[in-house]
Parts: C-alpha cells; sequence; structure tokens
C-alpha cells in the first residue's frame, strides 16, 4: 500500500535548489549519485481544493506548501539564513501565510495552519 508522497521541484537551477534546501531550509538527504538529492521531508498532509476564482491556477495544477508551528520565529531564522520574502505574513482564514524564493524561479508558501492537525 502506499506508504509516502515523492514531491518534486523541476529547475532551471538543479543545483543551487538542492543547496537552499539543504543549507537555508535545513532539511536532510541522501546524495543518490552525483549530488542528486533526496531530500528527508518532515510530517506531511495532502489537500484537495476546488478552483474558487477566476485568474486561480487551472484545474491540475499541483502546489507544494511547507508549513510551521510558528511562522514569526521562523520566517526570522530563514531570514537569518538569507532566504528572501515577497510579502509580508497574512491571515488568510487557513493559517497565517507568507512566500519565499528559492532557486529556478521559484516562489512558495511557508504557512502556520490555524487548523488542528
Amino acid at each position: 500500500m502506499i506508504r509516502g508522497v515523492h514531491t518534486m521541484f523541476y529547475s532551471s537551477d538543479a543545483e543551487g535548489l538542492r543547496a537552499f534546501i539543504r543549507d537555508k531550509l535545513g532539511f536532510r538527504a541522501t546524495d543518490v549519485g552525483d549530488g542528486w538529492l533526496i531530500f528527508d521531508l518532515p510530517e506531511a498532509d495532502m489537500g484537495c481544493h476546488p478552483l474558487e476564482e477566476e485568474g486561480e491556477p487551472p484545474s491540475g495544477t499541483p502546489d507544494i506548501s511547507f508549513y510551521c508551528d510558528d511562522i514569526h520565529q521562523t520566517v526570522a531564522e530563514l531570514k537569518r539564513r538569507g532566504v528572501e520574502f515577497t510579502d509580508g505574513i497574512a491571515d488568510m482564514g487557513y493559517g497565517l501565510v507568507t512566500h519565499f524564493k528559492m532557486p529556478g524561479d521559484f516562489e512558495v508558501q511557508l504557512y502556520q495552519p490555524l487548523y488542528e492537525k
């Protein structure tokens, strides 16, 4: 039976992105050869969202977000590590949300859930 989820970022700067995830986000990884890192992920969850508004991503669009227990503390730590945030923290109902840049032209959501896990 299924025992996990494998996520993937396709990047124009895969080497830089791997270093960012390892060094800035602090994820442990296994080098499966030639610097190809497979990262050990912390706990995860998955949502299935309906299309809500015009301009939202089209049906069939996957999305990867990171979440944390204390967004203010996490943002401060990531900024100390040189992570660039693209907006402030906003209450979106489901959580306190911000976004940061990763190599290869990614902008990724970081949020603190306001729901019980």
